[in-house]
């Protein structure tokens, strides 16, 4: 595979995430990676400074050199870039990182032939633990997903899916790490509320969660682990009892269905 040219179209928190990946992980494979948007020069110099990348506004004339165009922007935002890039595409391997837009409205407004892709990761990207699920459209050759493979693996594990597979769990691995801060935030403030400190529940909780999923990461799965903690007629038993009384299951499953759904609408505005 030949050293990759990567131009990333958007350079907020999710561009920096996969090109600090593939600078930390696969730098051997890239030959130059390029980050633009439309107007924030700060933004643009914040990044290059901190990974030594090419920075410009001026998008368009970087496409002719790209080998690969990664679509990093808000998933409002995407139509109007195929509609700007269309003309300029010739063969680049193109895929977008934006919930809720799939390889049909790509390829609908890219030159017919263009290989398309759709990955969504998470921002665990930056740090090589990224759960990133893909597809891909009709054109794509063995030259474009091996390209693709190394971007993937630069930033974690990954998955192939249908593209309605994607759509579904769009929150079960990228929007979920949220709702996982967020439990983390609620037992922080909880045991603070009993004396120790900032810094002291914040290495209880990230230690509990570390060991957690380490236990999970042996195979055994959650409602085995769960048991194991619980004994009956227990302290975790009474506590297990208030999360099912208070419908906690269908709780986090309406959570999913929201964002799911408003990834959907996004990809509509």
């Amino acid at each position: 595979m030949k050293k990759q040219t990567i131009l990333f179209l958007g350079a907020g928190r999710m561009a920096e995430a996969i090109l600090s990946g593939l600078l930390t992980r696969k730098r051997e494979n890239i030959e130059e990676i390029i980050v633009t948007n439309r107007s924030n020069q700060e933004r643009l110099a914040e990044l290059r400074d901190k990974y030594g990348v090419t920075a410009t506004n001026d998008w368009r004339a970087q496409v002719e050199k790209a080998d690969t165009i990664v679509l990093a922007m808000k998933p409002g935002q995407v139509r109007e870039s195929l509609i700007e890039l269309g003309p300029l595409v010739n063969g680049q391997f193109v895929f977008t990182v934006a919930a809720g837009i799939g390889t049909g409205m790509m390829e609908q407004h890219l030159p017919a032939g263009t290989p398309v892709a759709w990955v969504m990761p998470n921002t665990a990207a930056s740090l090589g633990a990224s759960v990133s699920l893909y597809t891909y459209g009709q054109a794509v050759k063995a030259e474009h997903k091996a390209v693709l493979e190394m971007i993937l693996d630069g930033i974690g594990i990954y998955e192939e899916c249908t593209e309605e597979q994607i759509h579904q769990l769009t929150a079960v691995t990228g929007s979920a790490p949220a709702f996982l801060y967020r439990f983390a935030e609620v037992l922080e403030e909880t045991a603070r509320e009993f004396g120790v400190s900032e810094e002291q529940a914040r290495r209880m909780i990230v230690g509990m969660f570390y060991g957690s999923a380490l236990m999970l990461q042996q195979g055994q799965s959650p409602a085995i682990l769960r048991d194991g903690v619980t004994t009956p007629g227990g302290a975790t038993a009474a506590g297990l009892r208030v999360m099912e009384e208070r419908e906690f299951p269908a709780l986090l499953k309406s959570a999913v269905e929201a964002t799911n759904a408003r990834a959907k609408e996004m990809a509509k505005e």
